[in-house]
């Protein structure tokens, strides 16, 4: 199968799209959906289930969330109500889109979109033509909070979320609530001063996993001319190619492969 239909759910805005994955690219017509008031299961999926209807009904869905997704069920809340955890939302929305669908964590999504299709993919072709190695690669979005995909030789270790990892000497926030993009806006930080954090937090990483390569995407990434030259870190620092789509395409291909059902 060469199409599937990845969905994207974000804190405040549902993304949904009809992915070539030959190219990697999501068609035209995205549909970018406000999150329904309280972000609730039955409000969530019932939108979600109508924004389907467009689409071949044939078509497999991959269904990006931020949560620690384990067969089917959501096991945490990320700026989603807490009803969610424990709901096996596999289960429940291929009981209400009439789909096969496969539920995964957004950052993971985002990552092997990177991997397969983004910058990991660039990153492969200069190893194969002589550059230098790339085994181990984290692929970071800063958003809301930061979500984390870490890979080895191409393999992805699901759920791994790495945005809660304590700094030293920052007892009172874990790591995104410390370097998040949206620390930034609430701060009022400018560049120099956001990266600072981020570099904080990158050295930690590095100190605690020694990654060849760091993919850093998000929402700050259609800005990463403005920020990324700043950034210090012994691994090599690249920008996600994907940008906003990277969730939906990853969640797409994940829904043909089947790969993260596990």
């Amino acid at each position: 199968m060469t199409r599937s239909i990845g969905i994207d759910v974000g804190g405040s805005t549902l993304r949904v799209a009809e992915v070539d994955l030959l190219s990697g690219h999501a068609q035209e017509g995205m549909q970018s959906i406000p999150m329904p008031k309280g972000a609730q299961p039955d409000d969530v999926l019932t939108v979600l289930a109508r924004a389907l209807e467009r689409y071949d009904s044939e078509l497999p869905v991959g269904l990006a969330f931020p949560t620690v997704a384990q067969h089917g069920y959501a096991r945490t809340a990320a700026n989603v109500h807490e009803s969610w955890i424990g709901l096996d939302v596999q289960r429940e929305f291929a009981r209400r889109c009439h789909r096969r669908v496969l539920f995964l964590n957004d950052a993971d999504a985002a990552g092997v979109a990177e991997m397969h299709f983004g910058a990991g993919r660039q990153l492969a072709a200069e190893v194969a033509a002589g550059g230098a190695a790339a085994r181990r690669v984290v692929v970071l979005t800063f958003g809301t909070g930061i979500g984390s995909a870490l890979f080895l030789d191409g393999e992805l270790w699901p759920n791994t979320e790495l945005g809660h990892l304590m700094l030293p000497g920052v007892t009172d926030v874990d790591g995104e609530g410390y370097a998040a993009a949206s620390v930034r806006t609430r701060l009022a930080l400018d560049w120099p001063a956001w990266t600072q954090r981020v570099n904080r937090y990158l050295h930690e990483l590095h100190r605690l996993l020694w990654p060849d390569v760091f993919i850093l995407g998000g929402a700050v990434s259609e800005r990463a001319e403005e920020w990324m030259p700043l950034l210090e870190s012994p691994a090599r620092l690249r920008p996600a190619a994907l940008r906003g789509h990277a969730g939906v395409v990853g969640a797409a291909w994940a829904a043909v492969t089947d790969r993260m059902a596990r």
